[in-house]
């Protein structure tokens, strides 16, 4: 019923429109959605506004995912990248390195944190970022599982990966 595309960055420099059609050529009767997509929906979906943005991606990456999310509505206040090349390298950053440098991005002009990259293992510290700053945290993967419920018409809620799941 819904087909989805599992690469932020890769999303984002395909575009949205075109990633949806390739999906629909191979299953033209499901709901076709990506993880930028996923993540857009999410960050409405708990009101962010002005965001930091944290990813593992190189600075050339970042900057068309600045502009990608600025004109999906967002202010990106803030975006920070480790300039990994690999996805062999990115499934290597540990999640309590991933919880300490989004922190490292958070501040008063920010109103939700965004981590981006399917590679990442964030879903295990969405919740605790969540208590630490106070505020809304997104993760790719994590916005792509509610996006792929929710388009299939599951809308349970669920404690334990944040305000998205628990809330929205």
């Amino acid at each position: 019923d819904v087909i989805c595309y599992a690469c932020t960055s890769g999303s984002l420099v395909i575009g949205e429109a075109k990633v949806f059609e390739q999906l629909n050529a191979g299953a033209p009767a499901a709901k076709a959605t990506s993880l930028i997509t996923g993540v857009i929906r999410a960050l409405k979906a708990v009101g962010a506004q002005k965001i930091a943005v944290a990813t593992p991606y190189l600075d050339e990456i970042n900057d068309l995912e600045k502009v990608y999310l600025e004109a999906a509505g967002f202010s990106v206040v803030r975006i920070r990248g480790l300039n990994l090349e690999k996805d062999s390298d990115m499934i290597r950053v540990r999640p309590d390195f991933i919880a300490d440098f989004a922190t490292s991005l958070d501040g008063p002009d920010v109103d939700a944190i965004f981590v981006s990259c399917g590679a990442l293992r964030t879903l295990g510290v969405v919740q605790a970022l969540e208590a630490r700053l106070n505020k809304p945290v997104i993760c790719s993967n994590q916005a792509m599982i509610w996006d792929c419920l929710r388009l299939g018409g599951i809308d349970d809620q669920q404690d334990g990966y944040g305000r998205l799941f628990r809330d929205h």
